[in-house]
Order: C-alpha cells, then sequence, then structure tokens
C-alpha cells in the first residue's frame, strides 16, 4: 500500500468478487456503464485503479458471496473514501427462515435499502448512501452484519490494533482496527496505538511530542512523569497475510473465526466417511495444491488463498479425512494455515510427516494432533471425536481474537483472558449438587464461575464446605420455595457476574471442554444464543445410553437443550431475561429470543448427555420417544473423555456417604 499527498477523485467505480466466470457479465445499472472496473482476485482493468485515500463518488460491488465480500476486506481497493455504494451479493442465502440483519456500526449514514430474493437463497442488494466520504473498509464492515450474523467476543478491555501498510486476512473488520498506510497518526492527548502491526515487526517510535517550559510545571506539579516513548507506542508485530509473530519467535498462524469456520457442516465420520489424498504441487510457482478422492481430482486449488470456497466444500462434502503425505515446506507459514483451514471446515487432517519448519507455526496442540496416528477403524465415535477436537483445538489456538492478545502479552498481560462466563445452576435436588458442582469444576475453561442458587432447600454446612473447597469461584445463594423456578434462575443471573451465562442441569452429564465448545459457536455462528442436541440420551430406567437423531448440528435451529444453553449477558437481559414460569423456563427464553430477532445455533452434540432419571421429569413424553429411530446404544454411560466418563469421578466426589443418613451424598461411581 502507498499514500499519495493529493487523493484523486472518481466520478464512478465498479468492482466485482469472485468468479469472474458469473460475475463478469452481470447486467451492471445504466448509471455505472463505462466506469472503471477492479477485479479480486484478479488484474485491474484498462484504466488506473483507485488508491488508498482515492475518493470515488458512486461505487457498486458485485460479490459472488457473503465470504467473498468479506474478502474484499483484505484488499488495498477497501482503503478508498466512498459515499454511495451498491452492493449485490449474487449467491446469498438466509441463516434461517424469517431472519432479519441489522445495519452495524457506521457515522453519517444518510440512507441505506435492502432487497432480498422472497425465497430462502438468491441474489440480495444493499444500497447505502454517508454524508462524507468514508473509508470503503468500514462501509462493507458496517454492511455485512445485514446479510449474515456477526457477533464479536465479548472483551471487557481490549487493545486498539493498527495495521500499518499490511491488510492480513485474519485481521476481520472490527470496530478497534485501524488499517493506515505510510506514517502512522500521531495523538498527544491519549497514546496513539496499543498494537501496531507492520510487515518487518519493526518498532519505529513515533517522535515525543515538545516539552514546553509550561508543560513541565504542570507535569511536576501533578506529580506526573513525562510521557516516553513506550507510552506512545506500546508494542510492535510482525504480520503477514497468514500470521503473526513478535521478536525472534517463528509466527504463529492466525484465522479470523467469523469467516474461516465452515458452517452447515457436520461430518461425515468414520468408515462410511471418503478419503481423499492433499499433494502440494509445483504449480503456481510452488503455491499449488491438489486433493484426490477415489474417484479422483475433488479439487485443485493455491496456498495463497487458503481458505475454501463454496466450490471447495462443495467438492468435499463426502470427505471426511484427508491424509497428505508429504509437506514440502516450500511456504511454511502458509502451508501451516492451508492445514488450519482445512481443519475449520470439519475435516480430519492427518500430516504424520509434518516437517518442524511447518510445525514451528502451530500450536503444540494442534501440530500432536496433526501427526498422531488415526483411529481404529471400527470405532466411528472415535472417529468424530478425533475430527471436533481437532478444530476445537485450532480455533481456540489460532483465532486471531484469542492468538493476537496472547502475542502482545508481555505489554498487556491481563488482556489474554478469554471472555467471563457464569454456569448457572439452580436445584431443589441436594443428591446432585456434587456431582454437578463437580461437572462444572472439570470444565477446561478458563474463565468460568459457578452461581449455585439452591431453590427451596438449605445447603447443608458439610456439603457447603465440600462445594467451597474447589478451584472455581462460587457464588451459593438460597430462595424459599415461593419463587418460581423462572424467578429463581433469574435471581441466579442477577448475581453472575460473567460476560456470558450458561445453563447446567443438574442431573445431565457434561464433558470438560463443554463451554469451550458453546463459547467458540457463539464466536464463529454469530448467534445471539448457541447450545447442543440432546442427542446422546441415559435412560435411568434401562441403564443404557442412546444415540438419537435430534436434527442437524452446526446449524441454526429453533430449539437447543435447555441445559446446554449459552447466551451474553446483555442479549439476556435485552430480551427481557427470564420469564417468572414455574416450569419451561427453556422455552420461554427460547421464544423471546427468537421474537427478539435473535438466532440460535446448534452446534455438535459431543459433550454432553440428556438423562432420564427415573425421579420423574416435568416434561416426559414416555421412553419410546427417545427410542424411536436411536442409532448406537451403550450400556449406562458412553466411557469416554468427550463426556467426562472416562474414569471414576474426582475432585469433590471423594467420600462416600450412605444415601440413607445423607441423602445428599454422591458414591464414587
Amino acid at each position: 500500500m502507498s499514500s499519495k499527498d493529493a487523493p484523486e477523485m472518481y466520478t464512478r467505480w465498479r468492482v466485482v468478487v469472485g468468479d469472474r466466470r458469473g460475475l463478469r457479465r452481470r447486467r451492471w445499472p445504466a448509471v455505472m456503464m463505462g466506469s472503471g472496473l477492479t477485479e479480486v482476485p484478479g488484474r485491474p482493468g484498462k484504466r488506473s485503479m483507485p488508491g488508498v485515500g482515492d475518493q470515488v463518488s458512486r461505487l457498486a460491488i458485485a460479490a459472488e458471496s457473503v465470504d467473498w465480500l468479506w474478502h474484499l476486506l483484505e484488499h488495498p481497493v477497501s482503503l478508498i473514501q466512498v459515499r454511495r455504494v451498491t452492493v449485490v451479493v449474487d449467491s446469498w442465502r438466509v441463516p434461517e427462515s424469517g431472519w432479519s440483519g441489522r445495519l452495524g456500526a457506521l457515522r453519517h449514514v444518510l440512507a441505506y435499502r435492502t432487497r432480498f430474493p422472497r425465497s430462502s437463497e438468491g441474489r440480495a442488494m444493499v444500497e447505502i448512501e454517508v454524508r462524507w466520504p468514508t473509508q470503503l473498509r468500514s462501509v462493507i464492515a458496517a454492511i455485512v452484519p445485514l446479510l449474515t450474523p456477526v457477533r464479536p467476543l465479548p472483551q471487557p478491555a481490549s487493545a486498539d490494533v493498527t495495521a500499518q501498510d499490511v491488510l492480513p486476512a485474519w485481521l476481520g473488520g472490527g470496530q478497534n482496527i485501524a488499517p493506515v498506510s505510510g506514517a502512522l497518526p500521531e495523538n498527544n492527548d491519549i497514546r496513539a496505538h496499543d498494537v501496531v502491526l507492520t510487515a518487518s515487526g519493526e518498532s519505529r517510535p513515533l517522535q515525543q511530542p515538545a516539552v514546553t517550559e509550561t508543560s513541565v510545571v504542570e507535569l511536576v506539579d501533578s506529580a506526573v512523569a513525562a510521557p516516553t516513548p513506550a507510552d506512545l507506542y506500546a508494542t510492535t508485530l510482525a504480520a503477514g497475510p497468514y500470521g503473526a509473530g513478535v521478536a525472534a519467535r517463528p509466527a504463529t498462524v492466525l484465522v479470523d473465526l467469523e469467516r474461516s469456520v465452515v458452517r452447515r457442516r457436520y461430518g461425515p465420520f468414520g468408515r462410511s466417511a471418503d478419503r481423499a489424498e492433499l499433494i502440494f504441487t509445483d504449480a503456481e510457482d510452488g503455491w499449488g495444491y491438489r486433493i484426490t478422492g477415489p474417484a479422483g481430482l475433488l479439487r485443485a486449488g493455491r496456498i495463497d488463498r487458503p481458505w475454501l470456497g463454496e466450490e471447495a466444500l462443495a467438492a468435499l462434502a463426502k470427505t471426511g479425512v484427508v491424509h497428505c503425505a508429504t509437506v514440502p515446506a516450500r511456504h511454511p507459514v502458509a502451508e501451516a494455515a492451508f492445514l488450519v483451514h482445512l481443519t475449520l471446515a470439519g475435516l480430519l487432517v492427518h500430516v504424520p510427516g509434518l516437517p518442524d519448519a511447518v510445525g514451528e507455526h502451530l500450536a503444540d496442540e494442534v501440530r500432536d494432533a496433526l501427526r498422531a496416528d488415526l483411529p481404529a477403524p471400527s470405532d466411528d465415535l472415535e472417529w468424530e471425536v478425533r475430527a471436533v477436537a481437532l478444530r476445537r483445538s485450532a480455533m481456540r489456538l489460532h483465532a486471531s481474537g484469542f492468538a493476537l492478545p496472547r502475542l502482545a502479552a508481555s505489554t498487556f498481560p491481563n488482556l489474554t483472558a478469554v471472555p467471563s462466563v457464569s454456569a448457572l445452576l439452580v436445584t431443589k435436588r441436594l443428591q446432585h449438587v456434587i456431582e454437578a458442582v463437580n461437572a462444572i469444576e472439570n470444565q477446561t475453561y478458563p474463565n468460568l464461575e459457578i452461581v449455585l442458587c439452591l431453590h427451596g432447600v438449605e445447603l447443608p454446612a458439610e456439603l457447603r464446605a465440600r462445594v467451597t473447597r474447589g478451584s472455581r469461584p462460587i457464588e451459593i445463594m438460597t430462595l424459599p420455595p415461593e419463587h418460581g423456578f423462572g424467578e429463581a434462575i433469574g435471581a441466579a443471573t442477577a448475581r453472575a457476574r460473567g460476560s456470558l451465562v450458561t445453563k447446567f442441569d443438574d442431573d445431565d452429564t457434561y464433558g470438560p471442554e463443554h463451554v469451550w465448545d458453546l463459547v467458540l459457536a457463539r464466536h464463529y455462528s454469530g448467534a445471539t444464543m448457541v447450545g447442543k442436541g440432546a442427542e446422546f440420551v441415559y435412560l435411568q430406567t434401562l441403564d443404557t445410553t442412546v444415540r438419537r437423531s435430534a436434527g442437524f448440528a452446526e446449524e441454526y435451529v429453533p430449539v437447543v437443550a435447555g441445559g446446554t444453553m449459552l447466551i451474553s449477558r446483555g442479549d439476556l437481559e435485552q430480551v427481557g431475561g427470564w420469564r417468572p414460569v414455574p416450569r419451561s423456563i427453556d422455552r420461554g427464553l427460547l421464544d423471546r429470543v427468537r421474537r427478539a430477532g435473535g438466532l440460535i445455533y446448534r452446534t455438535h452434540p459431543l459433550g454432553y448427555v440428556y438423562q432420564r432419571r427415573s425421579d420423574g421429569h416435568t416434561w416426559d413424553p414416555g421412553l419410546e420417544y427417545f427410542l424411536r429411530g436411536s442409532g448406537m446404544q451403550w450400556s449406562g454411560l458412553p466411557r469416554h473423555r468427550e463426556f467426562g466418563t472416562e474414569s471414576s469421578l474426582t475432585g469433590l466426589t471423594e467420600l462416600d456417604v450412605d444415601r440413607e443418613s445423607e441423602p445428599w451424598a454422591v458414591h464414587r461411581r
């Protein structure tokens, strides 16, 4: 990118984003005919292309899909100034029937208009006009939430990021990201920059403001030291198109989860899934790749664009495992990034000979998982678990929202914390308290508190001592029985301190990665509420766990299991909170979210077992309901680390007390 002292003025311009074979022939408005054309990716038209800071009065954008529109943010054309923009997305699909998006944050909007197809998919159009010339990147970032759900991570504190002469794809389009070209702007009132991304990673401190005699007197009087270069310029990271690094450490692959994780795909897994072979080729100057399946070539492309487009995903729809025998390490960071993007598509990627030159750009957990032996052919559940675990590791260790603060931890150590979560546990059955608290204690999510609400019962002193000796912060409260269940969980929510709240049921089984799954799903789905389906069901009267069909996973849905719901505290209060009803509080909140225009997303079903115990439930359709259409079955609970049942319960359940003398006691299993 380069800067100009005198920006040029363009009356109108066109931009094509995506596959030029179809978009190039689209019908442009008559007023745009004859104007210049920019193709992304591709070569500029015959006329000179607008550069950084140039102004275009009227701009028309034809995008193949919303995914392609996202990728316009990493192109230099996104740094031009515009006033009127028309965006046409040729292939658009509504996330869920009835959903309507909202314009994102944008200043000086004069008018905007949308037009969507009457059916669930087709061509979508957005027109917008602003009073003053505005950077196209900001306009696109505001338009995208009209077309697809976007929900940033909640952050009590975060650093402003300035990208100097770089526009990596993993950066995203957040409000606190400022791309600049040329010299960094200064600000004498406040530190101008927190984290600066540059191509080289070299620090170029700003010039310290002159200290006059008057200002010296003011500083001495207020006992404040004169500003140092560190006050003005905090930390610098070397940013490339596939990742970022600090000091002499190798660059870490980074991805933007909002546009890199593939939704609406779960599986196939195990023996029924096709296997494919990934080969990095010498084509395209060493940037080529080829994926072949049982019937031949599935997809060929370039690794300098590691994300997978719609055509690639369609070609890999029946593929469950991608094996790669050799990674040449010609472009180590790009090759590592491509492997990460394959895992984000839900594929189980196997690279037993992954070279260290490529592996050093990956997190240890991801690198080891890529090299690990594949499961036994007959263990279908283990194949599914491996694919989910690999994708989970890639998301939480390579997502820019989590990884970028870790790279800047030497300067901002307190900004590396993940969003805080409060686990709401409302119960009147003391016999389940220890087991339920233990399930929350065993979660791997680091920033988690427990809000335990005793509804109509008192917590015995010994039981209180046992639940408070754990490692998690815990808030214990008691409500009289005349309060309804909805009022009780509302009171528990009022005590919660987390940015996100999630509901735990006292009689269900939760694996150790359950909360992580929900937080990640909220981030990449953009949904107001996320949860899991009641796909694994334990029937106590039969001492059997069945796996039943509970709808699609990794999909926008109207309902998720009540014991898995996660929502932000702000969104919960915005829809009116919990209804004060004595039963069906889960359905009450689901209905409120949908009435408010929110989306509900169901992530994968692993790590949660819905239990039907013999002591009764408020909703009881009978055992036949859960046995109908069931598939795999296990005697008792499935013994697997993903469900937290691989070994005996540990932690708070050390003592074995007779149930007759202490009805709340939990026996070791």
